[in-house]
């Protein structure tokens, strides 16, 4: 298979692209910077400014669409919630364009999404058709509703859509275990808040295979929760990585003021509680090589 990737140069399309590579893919990525130097054929593109390499789309059989900048790389102000907004629609806008045009044998599109659809929920278990948050209430879940719908848009006939509703990714390489780890490993680990928010998380390894199987299986359509089956609370999540690098916990929790003082609506990361059910994922006959916190967190650290 050729399969196209946005966003591989992240932290989730560097891994993909490696599982994908070795189980005998051809591999391209589309990049703002095509004159870099990789063993990935490379294609630019700009999705700001609506130009792409028309050799692109052509090439590919499968599209996987991961771009869009971090909701995590400093404060919400209103530019920022442009950018990340615009980040992710720019490219699905481009990509809808080409995939247009005639003369391409794209299958199948994959295009990231994330929980944050569902908004803060307590411990309510939220399921694929479960209600989404009010964007009018919850910047992340309008962001996500945009987001999929422009992903919706590109479904025709012979071209299958599948939605990833991607969690907490673990790796130590990025994302939201460095910075909780790091605090760990210094003895400032604290759980967040009141500790009782829950945590849907999935394994970096997990979730590259799990969108393989999505590219790979034509049953494979719609909307998925791309999170293991055994959420935790945030609490757990510390106490269990303070067991796995053999550190203490000794400081009190961190008001949520605190959190939201530092970092103004952004805190609703990391102080939002989302218990989200993977068992449409399992029902299609995925495995998780990792489906419990603590194994996943050895993997790394042990």
């Amino acid at each position: 298979m050729k399969i196209l990737i946005t966003g591989g140069t992240g932290m989730i399309g560097q891994r993909l692209a490696e599982l994908l590579l070795d189980h005998g893919h051809d591999v391209a990525l589309l990049t703002r910077e095509p004159g870099k130097s990789s063993h990935y054929r490379l294609f630019g593109w700009d999705p700001a400014a609506g130009t792409i390499d028309p050799a692109a789309v052509p090439y590919a059989d499968y599209v996987v669409n991961l771009a869009g900048s971090s909701v995590a790389d400093g404060k919400w102000t209103t530019s920022r919630k442009h950018e990340i907004l615009r980040s992710r629609l720019d490219g699905l806008e481009l990509l809808q364009r080409e995939l247009a045009k005639p003369g391409h044998h794209v299958r199948t599109l994959v295009s990231a999404s994330a929980i944050g659809i569902y908004g803060d929920r307590g411990d309510e278990l939220l399921h694929e058709n479960s209600p989404t948050a009010a964007p009018t209430d919850d910047f992340l879940a309008d962001v996500v509703l945009q987001w999929e719908a422009g992903a919706r848009a590109i479904a025709a006939p012979g071209l299958r859509v599948v939605l990833p509703r991607i969690g907490i990714v673990l790796s130590p390489e990025g994302g939201a275990l460095v910075p909780i780890a790091k605090t760990v490993r210094y003895g400032a680990g604290a759980p967040l808040g009141s500790g009782r928010q829950y945590m849907s998380w999935i394994h970096l390894d997990d979730l590259c295979r799990l969108l393989r199987q999505m590219v790979q299986d034509e049953l494979w359509q719609g909307e998925y929760n791309a999170v293991a089956p055994h959420p935790v609370t945030n609490q757990e999540f510390t106490e269990t990585l303070a067991q796995v690098m053999h550190r203490p916990l000794v400081l009190p929790k961190v008001p949520a003021f605190g959190l939201k003082l530092a970092m103004g609506e952004m805190s609703e990361i990391v102080l939002g509680s989302q218990r989200v059910s993977a068992d449409k994922v399992l029902s299609q006959g995925f495995q998780f090589e990792y489906p419990e916190l603590r194994a996943a967190l050895e993997s790394f650290y042990e």
